[in-house]
């Protein structure tokens, strides 16, 4: 199903010769140009309507690297990097307008759940330099940002202390994301 919605958009990017590479860096300039325009100032429903149109960037430059016989290590790397730019940015714009709103408990889980965030992604790729696979957690990319893109939408619908809670619940659940993979590793390397 969701091939047959991304694959029609795909083919025509390639056949006007643009390169999945130019999506996925498009792709997360949008993301951060949003994030912090749009979060730090509250305008979250917008915030939350325009990252959403521009997550099908994310699926689309895989796809078009699979049609194009083009995937492999460089569009891994480059679309990894750029996932870590682009959660960065709207962990950071939730930062910015807990600071504008002198929101302590925003701001700090924000800041928590962005860099749990990196880590989780970090000891992912500190694993398989070292020779071990670190593909375990109860919170990967998907699950924070779906909680995040969650907790946003609702406090533009002014639900009160939803954000704060899901930017703690994100820090928590990366952290035992991390001890998941850290033993994990542990366990592989140990053996």
């Amino acid at each position: 199903m969701v091939a047959g919605i991304i694959e029609p958009p795909a083919r025509l990017l390639l056949k006007l010769r643009i390169s999945p590479d130019v999506v996925t860096v498009g792709g997360t300039i949008a993301v951060i140009a949003i994030s912090l325009s749009c979060l730090p100032t509250g305008r979250f429903i917008l915030g939350v309507i325009l990252l959403s149109l521009v997550a099908f960037s994310d699926l689309l430059d895989g796809t078009m690297a699979r049609l194009a016989g083009r995937s492999g290590p460089w569009g891994n790397f480059l679309d990894a990097t750029c996932d870590r730019l682009a959660d960065g940015a709207v962990f950071a714009g939730l930062a910015l307008y807990g600071a504008n709103q002198q929101d302590p408990w925003i701001t700090g889980g924000a800041l928590a759940a962005l860099v749990a965030g990196q880590v989780v992604s970090y000891a992912k790729a500190r694993a398989e330099a070292v020779g071990a696979t670190a593909n375990v957690g109860i919170a990967e990319r998907a699950e924070r940002l779906i909680i995040a893109a969650l907790a946003i939408l609702l406090t533009g619908l002014g639900v009160p202390l939803v954000l704060p809670i899901a930017m703690w619940i994100i820090a928590v659940l990366g952290l035992v994301t991390v001890l998941q993979r850290i033993l994990h590793v542990r366990r592989q390397l140990l053996s």
